[in-house]
């Protein structure tokens, strides 16, 4: 399959280039920063990360069965580095395009849209003294 090819291109090729930028304050690309559900190790994972009203959210174009995903949904928590900023993000929930749409810009909408991304993950910005590094 394109899209498995793809991906596999992604993570072995682009995704350690992408690193290097990624998360810095006037890239596209953010860090995901999760832990291995079984294994316990550390992980960053380069993926688009939108601000929105409440929180944040990644499109999900491999879909739901990537790792990184699986791994934040079981912790229920991640680290994300976005534009120069670290936050400690809580409650992931996956969102289809419908849901997403609404609170996304109109831009964003359309790009997604044309990549044909029917799922993302929202996460809520943690609030308290935690959020602070």
């Amino acid at each position: 399959m394109v899209l498995d090819t793809v991906r596999v291109f992604n993570k072995h090729v682009l995704n350690p280039l992408m690193m290097l930028v990624a998360g810095q304050k006037y890239w596209y690309a953010g860090v995901i920063e999760h832990t291995g559900r079984r294994s316990g190790k550390k992980y960053s994972t380069p993926v688009v990360i939108d601000r929105v009203s409440d929180g944040y959210i990644i499109p999900l174009p491999y879909g739901t069965e990537v790792d990184w995903l699986r791994n934040v949904l079981a912790a229920g928590r991640a680290t994300l580095r976005v534009h120069g900023e670290t936050v400690q993000a809580v409650e992931p929930e996956i969102l289809d395009a419908a849901a997403a749409a609404q609170q996304l810009s109109p831009r964003r909408r359309r790009e997604f849209a044309r990549f044909g991304i029917k799922k993302y993950l929202k996460l809520k910005r943690e609030t308290g003294p935690s959020t602070q590094r």
